[in-house]
């Protein structure tokens, strides 16, 4: 396969597992009281220990397979680790709206 064939479909693969993961479902949740800070890492752990509302806690659904969602989330979690502690200080930084 020719270059532009294989960015075609690591894009389509990326965007299909981006859409399963823990920490883009908590990022968009935008629930009162819900973790902010590793949320998504948090989110698959709490489902792989067997929680029972992950809704309720995190306001998003887990993963249909939190063990293969966690690394990804990790490192996910990881990059926006900034973004994610000023949200938990209460800077706005300017930023409305979900995905």
């Amino acid at each position: 396969m020719n270059k532009p064939v294989w960015r075609a479909v690591t894009a389509v693969l990326v965007g299909l597992t981006l859409s399963g993961c823990a920490t883009v479902r908590t990022l968009d949740a935008a629930k009162p009281g819900a973790p902010v800070v590793y949320a998504g890492t948090r989110l698959d752990w709490y489902a792989l220990q067997g929680g029972c509302c992950a809704t309720d806690r995190f306001g998003a659904e887990a993963p249909a397979y939190p063990a293969v969602d966690l690394p990804a989330s990790a490192l996910l979690d990881t990059l926006l680790l900034p973004l994610s502690l000023a949200a938990a200080m209460g800077f706005t930084l300017g930023v409305s709206g979900g995905f």
